[in-house]
């Protein structure tokens, strides 16, 4: 299975790179995709009398008329509704010429009891909202119910951003070619593609790297050769050594869930840094989790000095105030060539909105650690504001912004988790669930990250598998679960991946 995610203007480039290099030329393309279809229909849904096929004017419309020939020459009921006509000359009108199926104005359709509709009409590459009868015929197929399979993407999700364009089908199965695209993944629009097929067309992994994507779509496969082992003569502290920032008597949790997560996780040795007010509550609460007293900026080097840790998790349960943003910017300038890593979560990243000025600047030092930055959408718009108002950017976008402006890791999170590295590299995470909208999983998460990046994985990478864990830790778990679950439930998941 490849992982690779094409915008609509890298599909158009494979597309035409496959066509250039032969024998398959632009209506073969064509009669491959409406095929795929087609095949997917008569397997799924053989008992579906009649199916309403819906053609646009263009190359989505053109996989319409082939899967509507294909149907007919089944002996499918067919009945073909167009918005408009294809150009003369072009793929779309070939295919058109050759259905027999007569098409009928998209004003004339509507769904009956028992009817499978097939959307061709504008596919991945809408770039406006639906308007006229393309509007009229989504909101008559909702209101329905009836059971909807996508050619491409729904109409009206952009295959660039998953963004709605005003409105659009709720499709049971989406048959996508070669690759998925962004839109598949990213909110709202995944949530309207059901599942995805993807369909082998003919193009090849050459012609795929050659349209020079850089977007992945999240999976064990292609991170799984860079999980940490540990070596046969390793000891707690070869095994990477996470240290975590705890805050006061009251707000201890959130550092001892990220210490646990750290431990699960493979890190051979974890330190929580405690105000001398919570080490005894910490104490209470800690066996095989290292505990250290941590007063301020001169208890925090002389650690790091002492025992160069090669992560730290800083801001879970610290609160939002500007002194702790003071500290974050004192560990990023201070601590050059004492710790390996920093990890940023919660209060450390909302603190550092009262700083950003000089958090940019910290950025660009020399000698200026590795940064992994995990926001949650309130938390970007905080720390990069003007990203978050761009609503002509995508969250993969904004995320990519984001990576290069403070050369860090971010971890974009939400149901539609991006990961991006400073390099333009980026993954959308697919097997998010809402069992993680519990209090402290993100805590879990930034643990996580730091035990993976402490053993020696590429950070984005272990980024990436970070994410992936998270999720499906809280999927073995299941119904139920809160954050203190997470860190045991990680135990099999990192079992498997050992494996």
């Amino acid at each position: 299975m490849a992982f690779e995610l094409l915008t609509p203007n890298e599909m158009a480039e494979a597309d035409r790179l496959t066509i250039a290099a032969g024998p398959i030329d632009g209506i073969g393309l064509m009669r491959r995709a409406g095929g795929a279809v087609a095949d997917l229909v008569l397997a799924r849904y053989p008992g579906a009398h009649p199916v309403h096929v819906l053609c646009g004017p263009g190359n989505n419309g053109g996989d319409g008329y082939v899967v509507s020939r294909l149907l007919r020459e089944s002996g499918v009921p067919v009945r073909l509704f167009a918005d408009g006509t294809p150009k003369t000359g072009s793929d779309a009108a070939l295919a058109a010429a050759e259905c027999p199926v007569a098409p009928e104005p998209l004003s004339r359709f509507l769904p009956e009891p028992g009817c499978l509709v097939v959307d061709a009409l504008y596919g991945a590459g809408l770039s406006k909202p639906l308007a006229g009868e393309a509007l009229a015929a989504v909101e008559r197929a909702n209101a329905s119910g009836v059971t909807v399979v996508a050619v491409d993407l729904p109409s009206g999700v952009s295959g660039e951003t998953g963004a709605v364009l005003g409105a659009t089908f709720n499709a049971a199965v989406t048959v996508t070619f070669a690759r998925k695209k962004p839109g598949h993944l990213l909110q709202p629009g995944s949530e309207h593609c059901g599942e995805v097929v993807v369909a082998d067309i003919g193009m090849s992994t050459a012609t795929i790297a050659a349209t020079g994507t850089r977007c992945l779509e999240n999976d064990p496969a292609w991170w799984r050769s860079r999980f940490p082992s540990p070596a046969n003569d390793a000891h707690k502290y070869s095994r990477g050594h996470v240290g975590v920032f705890s805050g006061g008597v009251a707000a201890t949790g959130a550092a001892r869930l990220s210490a646990m997560a750290a431990a699960r996780a493979g890190a051979g040795a974890v330190t929580v840094l405690s105000p001398g007010s919570a080490l005894a509550t910490n104490a209470a609460h800690l066996t095989s989790i290292i505990l250290r007293r941590c007063d301020g900026l001169e208890d925090a080097l002389a650690f790091l000095e002492a025992r160069r840790p090669a992560a730290l998790v800083y801001g879970p349960g610290l609160g939002p105030e500007p002194e702790v943003g003071r500290f974050a910017l004192e560990l990023m300038m201070q601590g050059h060539g004492r710790f390996g890593t920093l990890v940023l979560d919660a209060d450390g990243i909302t603190s550092l909105s009262h700083k950003r000025a000089g958090f940019l600047e910290a950025r660009r030092r020399q000698g200026r650690p590795a940064l992994v930055l995990t926001p949650h959408h309130g938390e970007f718009g905080r720390l990069f504001p003007d990203l978050a108002a761009d609503a002509a950017l995508s969250k993969l976008e904004r995320a990519r912004a984001a990576a290069a402006r403070v050369d860090a890791t971010i971890v974009y999170k939400g149901p539609d988790t991006v990961i991006a590295a400073p390099d333009g590299r980026a993954a959308i995470n697919a097997n998010g669930t809402a069992l993680l909208a519990t209090a402290g999983s993100g805590d879990v998460l930034s643990g996580i990250v730091a035990a993976l990046v402490a053993q020696g994985m590429p950070h984005f990478e272990a980024a990436c598998a970070a994410v992936w864990m998270h999720a499906a830790a809280a999927r073995r778990f299941g119904p139920g679960l809160i954050a203190e679950d997470l860190p045991l439930a990680l135990r099999e998941v990192v079992a498997a991946l050992s494996g």
